[in-house]
């Protein structure tokens, strides 16, 4: 096998509102408050009505998690008054999620992709005495949870693409999954569980 072959592919994370993955017309949506603490209930809350056929959704609930838990730290820098809207759609061969938050947006996005190319860059070369240096993508708001590992993920795993709108505070993402049985991707359509919102334990401040 050639080294191309192993290669990882460079996909710059794009910043267009009028991207195709920002059409909501089928889309779920779901307003959530700015409780960190319930994010991944929040995202148990989107993903419910993903199909059962779905390989690994526990990685897919993970991968939205990871959405709402930036969205709610640093796009509303953790302000209780603030939220953030969802809007969601599964098939057995597709997921599409937007998340949009109050804040400012990612300012840093385009140094973000820079290291990501070049991160890449010395991953494929397998210049590993280089790649030492882009382990972990840091900028002036990093606090020491941060590394920007998740975001590298995200990228990996939204095969279908992941885009920001222009003010950088909502993205849009895309997985298509392995199908036999499915010719195109047709959003779920499915009703929510609407028992579990009710049966949800408030969180109180302690």
């Amino acid at each position: 096998m050639s080294d191309d072959a192993t290669n990882i592919e460079y996909r710059p994370i794009l910043a267009d509102g009028n991207h195709p993955l920002f059409d909501k017309s089928e889309l779920h949506h779901k307003q959530f408050p700015g409780d960190y603490r319930q994010v991944r209930y929040f995202a148990l809350l989107v993903t419910q009505i993903a199909p059962s056929t779905i390989q690994d959704v526990n990685i897919l609930q993970q991968q939205v998690c990871e959405l709402l838990r930036n969205a709610i730290k640093h796009g509303n820098k953790l302000d209780p008054k603030k939220h953030v809207d969802v809007w969601y759609g599964f098939s057995p061969s597709s997921a599409h999620v937007i998340v949009q938050d109050q804040g400012q947006g990612f300012a840093e996005l385009d140094a973000w992709n820079e290291f990501n190319r070049k991160r890449l860059e010395h991953l494929n070369q397998r210049d590993f005495a280089a790649l030492a240096d882009y382990v972990s993508f840091r900028s002036i708001q990093s606090d020491t949870d941060d590394g920007g590992n998740a975001l590298f993920a995200a990228v990996e795993y939204w095969n279908g693409g992941v885009v920001f709108n222009d003010a950088r505070n909502a993205v849009a993402v895309w997985r298509t999954f392995a199908s036999k049985r499915y010719s195109r991707p047709l959003l779920s359509l499915a009703q929510p569980d609407d028992s579990l919102e009710e049966r949800a334990i408030e969180v109180q401040d302690l």
